[in-house]
């Protein structure tokens, strides 16, 4: 297989390969299990291919100046760093998480912010991880990641190409994917700069490009995959009305499962890139033509 392609679990992300499509759960189940368990089965009804969660070591992740800062909650006021391990998922959840997406046939997989998480994620045997923008920088977590030989995509909001290459180098291009993102929460229209999937396909050739989006609305995500993203990640919520830093950002289920639609109906739309006349159109061709050419038809 070609580094045009990378096998994720019993499938292939790739060029000419159907678009792989990712519901970011993140931390939008503020640390209900149930809540997962809904959203996962608003991505399974949507038509995603896989959910996403994120594992993070609070006491690592969590800057020591900020672990006493309070805040509000919907569990009262409390200090961040508290806050932080009362959304954090453990064993117990994961296992569950782990049981209830196989049993409805989707894969799922982690952003990992730490290698502690790597380490305590091992245990599931995901099918590959996620590198966070705010982590392309952590080069001991892309040395741990590469350790572990899955397949390993990245998010390239808030970094320098300078960063970017960077990180490419530590991990390597094998089983590499790479999605351009812009880390705002909503992103201006104005800042997604989705021509930067074309300048990614020519400067990481062979290498998936994709999408992972935190606007507001559908277009740009459908556009990027006119671009030619092979994969495409947007945050899911029950309701942007909730309570989470990530909630306005994301996508409803009902939305979620438009926009899957509309990948589809994209892909079979872009066709192969080669003129030819259809023999749908030869009807009207006899009837609305005047002048006729003696060109051979070939349908």
């Amino acid at each position: 297989m070609g580094l045009d392609k990378v096998r994720v679990g019993n499938r292939y992300i790739g060029e000419n390969e159907p678009v792989y499509i990712i519901a970011e759960i993140g931390i939008n189940h503020n640390g209900s299990i149930a809540l997962a368990k809904k959203l996962i089965d608003g991505a399974v009804f949507a038509g995603c291919d896989a959910v996403k969660f994120q594992k993070r070591t609070p006491q690592l992740c969590v800057p020591i100046d900020q672990w006493n800062i309070e805040r509000d909650t919907p569990w009262g006021r409390m200090s961040y760093i508290e806050y932080k391990n009362k959304i954090e998922f453990g064993f117990s959840e994961y296992e569950q998480i782990d049981l209830y997406c196989k049993a409805k046939d989707i894969d799922w997989f982690v952003s990992v912010w730490d290698t502690e998480a790597v380490d305590f994620i091992e245990q599931f045997d995901p099918i590959m991880y996620k590198v966070a923008s705010a982590s392309i920088t952590d080069s001991e977590l892309l040395r741990r990641l590469k350790e572990t030989n899955k397949p390993v995509m990245i998010s390239t909001g808030m970094s320098t190409i300078e960063e970017i290459d960077e990180a490419v180098d530590t991990l390597g291009r094998e089983n590499l994917l790479i999605a351009q993102a812009t880390s705002a929460y909503p992103c201006n229209p104005r800042e997604l700069n989705l021509r930067v999937i074309t300048t990614y396909k020519n400067k990481f050739h062979g290498i998936p490009i994709g999408y992972s989006g935190h606007e507001t609305g559908l277009a740009p995500t459908l556009a990027a995959v006119a671009l030619g993203a092979t994969f495409i990640e947007r945050h899911l919520t029950l309701d942007r009305a909730m309570w989470g830093t990530d909630q306005a950002a994301s996508v409803e289920v009902g939305g979620m499962f438009h926009l899957v639609k509309d990948i589809r109906d994209i892909e079979k739309s872009l066709g192969d890139g080669k003129k030819k006349l259809y023999g749908s159109e030869l009807s009207n061709r006899n009837k609305l033509r005047k002048v006729k050419t003696k060109n051979r038809i070939a349908i």
